[in-house]
């Protein structure tokens, strides 16, 4: 009976890698038999034996990518969806392989999930820093900072100016840094931006800023409720400022209306008070 890999084990990443390596490559006819069978007839079992065929390569590609520190499960799993997302967008009549036409999916997830979450901050975000960002390394001749030339060179060769790799290779270089820094006694370690960043919290003109405005707040909220009717100022003051807040239904059993006709008013009392909080 042959073994079913429809399911893989999920026990450890070794045995599902062992698992993934056992799954039969498929021939060219293979290939595109299931891949006629999923477009014209959305066969999920086709499509389930295309992907499993292909986990081998998936491995392959995200191993190439431990250097970036993040778990290789992780990166198999990103690059499982790109491996199905280039198998529902695989037509079987252009002439390729279906490896061929999926590296470029596997590849741009895993991307995608490197950048995400390599740092705390995103380092690249426009095409050029992305491309800098996967190339930079590969460029590099030496360890330690760029020379002026390498990075004219690497400039050219990546079609972008000096000052973007000049940027990226200071990105690359940093590291995340805790604001308030760790509890060791290591000299060395860098000084944690609690220590030098200034609070600001306390300056006379910053607190003069907040009384001012939050006086400005009170008088404009004051006004916008001394216009209203007694009936909606009741309203709003139970179901907002009262320290035990009524229901709708109590309300509506208070002025004798129904809950919907109270949440008409307090609607339009918010309205109204909203208005001149924002004039």
């Amino acid at each position: 009976m042959a073994k079913d890999f429809s399911i893989l084990p999920t026990g450890t990443i070794e045995a599902y890698i062992n698992s993934a390596y056992q799954i039969p490559v498929l021939t060219l006819e293979e290939e595109r038999s299931l891949a006629v069978r999923l477009r014209d007839q959305n066969d999920m079992e086709a499509a389930k034996r295309l992907v499993t065929s292909h986990l081998r390569f998936v491995i392959r590609i995200a191993r190439g990518y431990l250097g970036y520190g993040l778990p290789l499960p992780d990166l198999i799993q990103e690059g499982t969806v790109g491996l199905m997302k280039a198998v529902r967008r695989f037509e079987p009549d252009m002439g390729v392989r279906l490896v061929s036409f999926a590296v470029h999916w596997i590849r741009a997830e895993i991307h995608e999930y490197i950048l995400r979450n390599w740092r705390i901050v995103k380092v690249a975000t426009t095409k050029a820093q992305r491309k800098l960002f996967f190339n930079l390394r590969s460029s590099k001749k030496r360890l330690g900072w760029l020379t002026k030339q390498e990075v004219d060179e690497v400039a050219a060769d990546l079609g972008v100016k000096p000052e973007v790799v000049l940027q990226m290779e200071s990105r690359l270089s940093n590291q995340d840094l805790s604001f308030d820094g760790l509890e060791d006694d290591d000299d060395d370690s860098p000084a944690a931006p609690s220590t030098y960043l200034p609070d600001v919290r306390m300056e006379p003109s910053r607190l003069l800023e907040h009384e001012d405005t939050d006086r400005d707040q009170r008088e404009r909220l004051y006004a916008a409720l001394a216009d209203l009717d007694e009936r909606s100022k009741t309203i709003l003051f139970e179901r907002w400022l009262s320290e035990k807040k009524q229901t709708l239904h109590e309300l509506a059993e208070k002025f004798g209306v129904s809950a919907e006709r109270i949440r008409q008013i307090e609607k339009n009392a918010m309205k109204k008070v909203r208005l001149q909080l924002e004039v």
